[in-house]
């Protein structure tokens, strides 16, 4: 059985496509690709068709992680596509949440933030590092292969 993933930030430029390229890259490392679906989204539409921020690629790429995405609006339809919709911090999960009263019963998937997997890190929500230093978009890596990777752990522990 398929899993469908959605990861969601604030302009699916930063956070979002960094968690999708981590979890791409453990699907990857563990063979388990072709168990998934993994896509992501931001709750506003700014950034739509654009490639992930050129500085969290460089700090991705010298992780040895692609971010192929190119940046998208959720959706309604979104809530029935995936199993599963992680959100990067507060803000992402109340817009996640209000898009899923909208959706009404048609929202099936599961909404939950994505730091809820973290197990080395206390952090709740996943900072977004676009005003800051290239410090910020190592932090966020860290915690997405984190999160990431406790999340897979239990994803493959079900099917």
């Amino acid at each position: 059985m398929t899993q469908k993933l959605l990861f969601v930030c604030l302009g699916n430029i930063c956070r979002s496509p960094a968690a999708e390229g981590v979890f791409l890259h453990l699907l990857n490392q563990r063979g388990l690709s072709d168990r998934f679906v993994v896509d992501s989204a931001g709750t506003g539409g700014w950034h739509t068709g654009n490639p992930a921020d050129r500085r969290m690629q460089a700090a991705a790429g010298r992780r040895g992680i692609q971010l192929p995405s190119r940046a998208r609006q959720i959706s309604l339809d979104d809530l029935s596509d995936f199993d599963l919709v992680l959100t990067m911090d507060d803000a992402n999960l109340t817009a996640v949440q209000g898009l899923a009263r909208e959706a009404g019963h048609r929202a099936t998937a599961t909404v939950r933030p994505m730091l809820s997997y973290a197990q080395r890190f206390t952090e709740t929500e996943v900072p977004d590092p676009y005003y800051g230093g290239e410090a910020g978009f190592e932090h966020v890596l860290d915690l997405l292969e984190d999160a990431c990777s406790n999340l897979l752990d239990e994803l493959s522990s079900q099917a």
